[in-house]
């Protein structure tokens, strides 16, 4: 380390390119925030019908093509200079904003920091005109063949700040996040049509839809068609309108919350929360909802410029607000015809959840776990004693009794009794199997199974084929939306099912799991893991239980809980016990 006193740099003006450059920043972070800003003016010009075009996952090449106004020749110049906008007064106020793009200065900023072309006619001009803009810098102007509309082409995004290439992620992933940016803006915007081609190729189409239930099922997958129940409800200085998933339909994160605010996809804790609040005692807490939700507010009752990018929005008494959001869905759920919790029923009166057999010899059979509906939900062995687990470091030896609903394993141990969840054991056993080895067992389907996928799911695949086929899937593409499923996950005999597959794309789009906290690799193998394990609720034989548990117990001492930090077993000590039954001692 040196010991030299540092040397003092003067204060001084920067260039105005390079002030360009920061202030491009603000809106400029990758190709996706580039495809925002540019489908904020398309809606702003009124267009019906947009469609996107990328390369190399928008790193080389980004076109938006709309129907909308477009923009008169003499004023093209105008549209590329910063603080120009026709969505604003000279004067202001900027306090009320109704449009999407009021940051005059977006197309500017893409312009600074990438090789543009504008090309655009209003319906009143026989012919379309354009512009060059290269680094911020007007290089040509011309006129071209064009139905009325507008067309901007963005070509070496970053090419004159190479430091903000290294930021960038592939351009598979760069993809999918262009593809969820056009995914968000349909959900807000559901009576216009978007299409998004990659390379020359169709990657997705969101026709107009009907309704916001129709848009959310074209995003979320056509199999919650009819799983959403609409929501309409008033707000203070407005309106809550859209559709919510029933308890039946969850996500294993938040990102199938949606909100919309006059028109303008956004982001909001308070509001995602109060969707949570309403669902709390119908959803297991590891599980979040689904909703696409619309706010209807007047333009002095919330600030957009909160945010340089317009994520979020602030409310006047945000508080309120969100309590009728919370009220406007609960009432929506009460209300529903089809409500299905996705918690267990309760079981009936003459229905006892877990029979035990005798230790040893013959007896009335095995012990099974029975549900609400009687179902037994252990192999049919005829007079089999419990299954011992042997000791194993501090592991303790444990004999299996039964099965407690097809969810939780029973066993006692020395000093009392055990409860396992079934999937909690098995996933972290799968998880570690695939940090291991790197794959899973696959097996051939017979039939192949037909799978619809969603756009950005279709994006994961192309991105995640690696991580896709490590899970044990094998998928073919059969046609523009349809897969074809020819090999699922296999695990002790048992196998996922074809379903998993959009599953296990939605999450890997996502990053995999967010509660795991080692990293992108960590989080898609602990996605992997969560489908390719033993589900809650299937039926699974003592054998395979106990060899579930013997390979949980030759990992880590520290196995005991799952890639996500749910515990795998609870212990209940005799002392515990007998301070429940008010016992003293033995």
């Amino acid at each position: 380390m040196s010991d030299a006193a540092p040397v003092r740099r003067p204060i001084r003006r920067l260039a105005a390119g390079t002030v360009e450059r920061i202030a491009a920043g603000e809106v400029v972070e990758r190709p996706g925030s580039v495809v925002k800003e540019l489908l904020e003016n398309s809606l702003d010009a009124g267009a019906t019908r947009v469609t996107v075009r990328v390369e190399n996952g928008g790193l080389d090449r980004i076109e938006v093509e709309d129907d909308g106004n477009g923009i008169p020749a003499e004023e093209l110049a105008l549209a590329v200079e910063r603080h120009a906008t026709s969505k604003l007064d000279p004067d202001g106020p900027i306090e009320r904003i109704a449009s999407l793009g009021f940051r005059g200065e977006a197309l500017a900023a893409v312009a600074t920091v990438s090789r543009l072309r504008l090309v655009s006619r209003p319906p009143d001009r026989e012919v379309a005109a354009g512009v060059s803009v290269v680094g911020g810098a007007l290089v040509g102007r011309f006129e071209a063949p064009r139905a009325p509309g507008t067309t901007v082409e963005v070509e070496g995004l970053f090419f004159n700040t190479p430091a903000r290439q290294k930021f960038l992620k592939s351009p598979a992933s760069e993809l999918v996040d262009v593809v969820q940016t056009v995914e968000r803006m349909y959900l807000a915007r559901p009576s216009v049509s978007f299409r998004v081609e990659s390379e020359g190729r169709e990657v997705a189409i969101y026709p107009a839809a009907r309704s916001v239930g129709d848009a959310a099922a074209r995003v979320l997958g056509p199999e919650l068609r009819s799983a959403f129940v609409p929501v309409s409800a008033e707000l203070p200085g407005g309106r809550l309108f859209g559709a919510v998933g029933l308890p039946s339909a969850t996500a294993a994160s938040a990102r199938g919350i949606f909100f919309a605010v006059n028109g303008r996809p956004i982001q909001s804790r308070p509001l995602a929360q109060a969707v949570r609040i309403a669902y709390e005692d119908r959803i297991p807490k590891s599980r979040f909802p689904l909703a696409v939700l619309h706010l209807e507010i007047a333009d002095d009752r919330l600030d957009v410029n909160v945010h340089p990018t317009k994520r979020e929005v602030r409310f006047v008494r945000e508080r309120d607000v969100a309590d009728a959001v919370r009220h406007g869905v609960r009432s929506a759920l009460v209300a529903s015809p089809g409500l299905t919790g996705a918690r267990d029923p309760a079981p009936a009166a003459d229905a006892p959840l877990i029979a035990f057999a005798p230790a040893a010899g013959p007896g009335p059979g095995p012990p099974v776990a029975v549900g609400a509906t009687g179902q037994r939900t252990l192999d049919g062995e005829s007079g089999a004693p419990p299954r011992a687990v042997e000791s194993r470091g501090v592991h303790p030896r444990l004999d299996l009794l039964g099965c407690l609903d097809a969810l939780y394993w029973v066993a006692t141990s020395d000093d009392g009794f055990v409860l396992i969840d079934q999937h909690a054991a098995s996933e972290r056993v799968v998880f570690e199997r695939l940090r291991r080895e790197g794959v899973l067992a696959r097996q051939t389907l017979v039939e192949p199974v037909l799978v619809e996928l969603t756009g950005s799911q279709r994006a994961a695949l192309t991105e995640h084929a690696d991580d896709v086929r490590a899970a044990g899937f094998e998928v073919e593409a059969f046609g523009p939306a349809t897969h074809r499923v020819r090999s699922v996950p296999s695990y002790r005999g048992r196998r996922a099912g074809a379903e998993a597959l959009g599953e296990l794309l939605g999450e890997l789009a996502s990053g995999g799991r967010p509660t795991l906290p080692d990293g992108l690799e960590a989080r898609r193998a602990a996605t992997i893991a969560c489908h390719a394990a033993i589900r809650a609720g299937d039926l699974v034989a003592r054998d395979t239980m106990v060899r579930v548990l013997e390979e949980l117990y030759a990992l880590p001492d520290n196995a005991y809980a799952c890639p996500h930090g749910r515990p795998i077993l609870v212990r209940f000590p005799r002392a515990r016990l007998d301070r429940f039954f008010l016992r003293s001692g033995p």
